[in-house]
């Protein structure tokens, strides 16, 4: 029999739990940026892997040494970044120092004018729907002071999170055995193999993903930068390198990728004609980066991929697809690692299921 006592108790457990679970949420909330350096320290870890067993292996090191080569490694690579983007940042704030907006606004303004010139000298009355839409009383790039001082501000703590990673990954790398002899105790008894032999095989997979990736974005930006020096359009490395990082975002990071290369051509050959010098070059240069999305997608992409996490390439593409509705962006990007990992955990817990089965035939 229900009684007021049983259900008060039970409204008084649903209270607390829910207080609880929105306390942690809020806690969460409040460490996320502990939370982001975790996250990218695991990703170098286990793009690190592969390294640290390489310098075992081959060379004989200790762990420890291990560690600290492939932690000095990382910070070779960084570095070189740095030392590449630092004189083009400062060179295009040098251009900025001023903050003059007003000029960037009057530049943009005439481009736009220099568009509408071009569609109406055939016959396409671009001005009258600019005029309704009320466009270029919208333009407003006083913005530019704020979104600057926030750059300031990240590159500001970049320094501290950066130091933060590099000394989270080399311990995940150095006392990997600790934490999986740690896990052993925790784990039960009755699935302790399958949970350890699940990490081990997305230690794997996930390592070769993440290596992949980096391959994949390498490869798009020299192709990016090979078609950004042909055409000269100034400031190529750091061009190419945005344009290349935006591919992390699948499908929709290329399509933003072509759109900021072809404002930033536009912008860069300003004081030319537009029909005769700032329209074809930009459409070369759309062009070439259509190529090369032909070629990531339909090559590298698949290839790196397919291979990396064991997975077929029309499989991947659905598994994106299905992410992007679900989650957004985000999903996107979190789409192949997180199948990857449900595909080898439902491998080792459900291995007599046929559907299972034929989506883990390769794992």
């Amino acid at each position: 029999m229900i009684t007021s006592k049983i259900i008060s108790n039970g409204i008084l457990r649903a209270l607390f739990t829910i207080v609880v679970a929105a306390i942690l949420l809020y806690f969460l909330y409040q460490i996320q940026s502990v939370l982001i350096y975790l996250i990218v320290a695991l990703i170098l870890t286990l793009i690190g892997y592969p390294i640290l067993d390489f310098f075992i292996k081959r060379f004989k090191f200790n762990n420890t040494f291990a560690t600290i080569a492939t932690v000095f490694i990382f910070l070779i690579i960084i570095g070189g970044f740095i030392i590449m983007f630092i004189p083009l940042i400062l060179n295009q704030g040098q251009n900025l120092s001023l903050l003059n907006t007003s000029q960037i606004e009057q530049n943009s303004l005439q481009l736009i004018n220099q568009i509408t010139r071009w569609l109406e000298r055939h016959h396409i009355d671009s001005a009258k729907i600019m005029q309704e839409a009320d466009i270029t009383s919208k333009l407003n790039f006083n913005f530019i002071p704020n979104f600057l001082n926030a750059i300031l501000a990240t590159l500001s703590s970049f320094g501290m999170g950066l130091a933060s990673v590099l000394f989270i990954t080399f311990f995940f790398l150095k006392d990997r055995k600790s934490f999986l002899s740690t896990a052993r105790k925790l784990i039960p008894d009755s699935h302790e193999e399958q949970i350890l032999n699940s990490i081990e095989k997305i230690n794997k997979l996930l390592s070769r993903y993440f290596i992949g990736l980096l391959l994949q974005l390498f490869i798009v930006f020299i192709l990016y930068l090979i078609i950004l020096l042909i055409f000269g359009i100034p400031n190529p490395i750091v061009i190419a390198f945005l344009c290349a990082v935006l591919n992390i975002i699948p499908y929709i990071g290329p399509l933003i990728a072509s759109i900021l290369a072809a404002a930033l051509t536009m912008l860069a050959n300003l004081g030319s004609d537009f029909q005769s010098e700032i329209l074809p070059t930009t459409i070369y240069v759309l062009i070439g980066f259509w190529v090369v999305q032909v070629i990531d997608n339909n090559l590298s992409q698949p290839i790196i991929f397919s291979k990396s996490v064991s997975s077929h390439p029309l499989e991947i593409f659905l598994v994106i697809l299905i992410a992007g509705f679900l989650f957004g962006v985000l999903g996107m990007i979190i789409a192949v690692p997180l199948f990857t990992i449900l595909k080898v955990v439902a491998k080792e817990f459900f291995p007599e299921s046929r559907v299972i089965q034929l989506l883990t035939k390769n794992i």
